[in-house]
């Protein structure tokens, strides 16, 4: 369980398989859990919700839209928040040439949550 449940977690995936089982983790350790399928969606979360902790983004996303291009603005919005990179292709996120891509942590799927639960505790620690 987190120490301090009221971490709030985005996660943003258009795997509806993939954003179930995440969801029902993180909400079993305690996270609270926010849900988008595409960036459409990211950004309308980010703008109407002033309390986010952590953004887990897949970095190929539909519309023609990246993680990275989903982290930049919301880092930039909000430089506490805290991301994640999941992705079947994480060099293409080190590709991008961005500077949060470059520091943030990339998980390639298929990942182990055990994995994703350390990263999230460095991070939120």
């Amino acid at each position: 369980m987190s120490e301090d449940a009221q971490d709030v977690v985005l996660i943003v995936e258009d795997d509806a398989s993939i954003l179930m089982v995440l969801s029902a983790y993180l909400s079993s350790e305690g996270y609270r859990v926010l849900q988008a399928e595409n960036g459409e969606q990211a950004f309308s979360i980010l703008a109407s919700k002033p309390n986010l902790d952590l953004m887990i983004t897949d970095f190929r996303l539909p519309g023609g839209i990246s993680g990275v291009e989903i982290a930049e603005p919301a880092v930039k919005l909000r430089p506490d928040l805290k991301v994640i990179f999941i992705s079947g292709y994480p060099a293409e996120i080190r590709e991008s040439n961005s500077p949060i891509a470059q520091s943030a942590p990339i998980l390639a799927k298929p990942f182990d949550l055990d994995v994703l639960q350390e990263q999230i505790r460095k991070l939120l620690a």
